[in-house]
């Protein structure tokens, strides 16, 4: 109950931020989804410290899952994310990573974006080589397919793990 009461903090906090970033604004704000990060995020991920951090998963997905080997399916893209997930758990432990939370998105409570997300989840990993051990490694890589014959897109933030901030 614990973890589920955090990851639901964070995940309101951050998505109020997200669609609040100026409490008073009328301003309308810009996401992109993405499936994969751009060389300039990868470097900033490379360069910073080397701690613990939650990563919340903000999940988009496809309506038919697409693989890029070109195989024929009938899965729709949350269910061959699913298989990620399911697969990416074990993963996860290897790294010392835990999942945290995950669940569904139902409605917006506050502010204006033009499409919700399907699925927020949240992952604690103990640092960014273990994230980074995990991404290249070949048995990751291989549940991968599935992520990306799944998913829409996404935004992944990171979030710093430093006690600083509690409820």
């Amino acid at each position: 109950m614990k973890k589920y009461l955090i990851g639901l903090l964070i995940i309101s906090g951050l998505i109020f931020f997200l669609i609040n970033n100026t409490s008073y604004s009328n301003e309308s704000n810009s996401f992109t989804n993405a499936v994969s990060p751009t060389p300039f995020q990868i470097a900033g991920f490379a360069l910073g410290e080397d701690a613990s951090f939650l990563a919340v998963n903000l999940l988009t997905f496809k309506d038919k899952a697409e693989y890029e080997d070109g195989r024929e399916t009938n899965l729709t893209g949350e269910e061959a994310y699913t298989i990620y997930a399911n697969e990416v758990t074990a993963h996860l432990a290897k790294v010392g990573a835990e999942p945290i939370f995950a669940g569904e998105v139902q409605r917006l409570i506050l502010g204006d974006v033009k499409d919700l997300w399907d699925v927020v989840a949240v992952v604690r990993y103990p640092s960014r080589k273990a994230m980074y051990q995990m991404a290249t490694s070949e048995e990751y890589l291989e549940s991968e397919k599935h992520r990306i014959a799944g998913l829409a897109g996404q935004l992944n933030i990171e979030i710093k793990d430093d006690g600083k901030f509690s409820f």
